[in-house]
């Protein structure tokens, strides 16, 4: 996949070299040249010199190719435009942005672009956002029989009660994540866009559950 990374600070630039490792194409873009050193010589992906929610720039990072767009710049406005303008303009599905308010997560959120805040940031939870499939360990008990994880949840179930979730998935959900919340949800709790679900579920059944979870819902009622 190729992924266009607005932002070339420490985080942008650890993003960008732990998804080259990854096989990922990358391209930086910053309006500080000098930034670009943050990558090291050994980086063999883009670097745009440039304001990262310009259209022109981003076309020049190949935005147009990418399957995924983060902004990680150090300003919360230039982010959320620049997210903004890869999902709405070029029609990039996987886009996240960074945030130093977590009081505009919810406006964010609602606007159908996942944020990460500052005070709970970490490479792991951006890749995750980026790069959203299987499953995430959170937890696992002593013998390593059960775990705790958040799994990647197809769109064709948002609108589907968890219930039913859980009766064609074979799990529990524990808690789910909106908004930048958690929830305990009951039987009657609606998936919405946006909705990071949380299972606790046997080891053994990791790959049953992440097939069930990518499926989507059996044809029937909601």
């Amino acid at each position: 996949m190729h992924i266009v990374i607005m932002g070339c600070g420490r985080v942008g630039a650890a993003l960008a070299q732990t998804l080259e490792q990854q096989g990922h194409t990358v391209a930086v873009v910053d309006r500080d040249p000098t930034a670009f050193r943050r990558l090291g010589s050994g980086f063999g992906g883009r670097r745009v010199t440039g304001i990262g929610f310009d259209q022109d720039t981003l076309r020049e990072a190949g935005i147009e190719d990418a399957g995924a767009f983060a902004a990680v710049s150090s300003g919360d406005n230039s982010n959320i435009i620049a997210a903004r303008v890869a999902r709405e303009m070029f029609g990039i599905e996987n886009v996240a942005a960074r945030i130093y308010d977590p009081r505009r997560a919810e406006v964010y959120q609602r606007l159908g672009i996942p944020t990460v805040a500052t005070v709970r940031w970490t490479a792991d939870q951006m890749l995750r956002r980026l790069l959203p499939s299987g499953a995430e360990p959170l937890w696992r008990d002593p013998s390593g029989s059960v775990q705790l994880a958040e799994v990647h949840t197809a769109p064709s179930w948002i609108g589907h009660k968890i219930s039913r979730l859980q009766e064609e998935t074979g799990v529990r959900v524990a808690f789910i994540t909106r908004l930048g919340e958690a929830m305990v949800p009951t039987s009657r709790t609606v998936l919405q866009e946006g909705d990071l679900v949380h299972v606790m579920m046997r080891t053994d059944e990791i790959e049953k559950v992440e097939a069930a979870f990518a499926e989507g819902p059996e044809e029937g009622d909601r």
